[in-house]
């Protein structure tokens, strides 16, 4: 676990309503920062999906995905062997 110190400037009333409402606790802060790393991942994998639908291109089947994973590996383990 990583430790952080964070200083946020917030106009009074909203800092109030904040800690009134222990949003400002850190197990909530932790909820809160969760929530939005996730939000942001999903949005930026509907946007992904949008650009490849506009692209026209064509989703591949687990077996091709599966494929393409083997390959890769493949591919490492032969460039760490040197």
């Amino acid at each position: 676990m990583t430790t952080l110190d964070i200083k946020l400037s917030l106009p009074e009333s909203l800092a109030a309503e904040a800690a009134r409402l222990g949003l400002l606790e850190p197990e909530n802060l932790r909820a809160l920062l969760a929530d939005a790393v996730r939000t942001r991942r999903l949005a930026r994998l509907a946007e992904a999906r949008a650009r490849i639908t506009a692209a026209g291109i064509e989703p591949l089947s687990m077996e091709q995905i599966e494929a393409e994973i083997a390959a890769d590996r493949a591919e490492q383990q032969r460039a760490a062997r040197g």
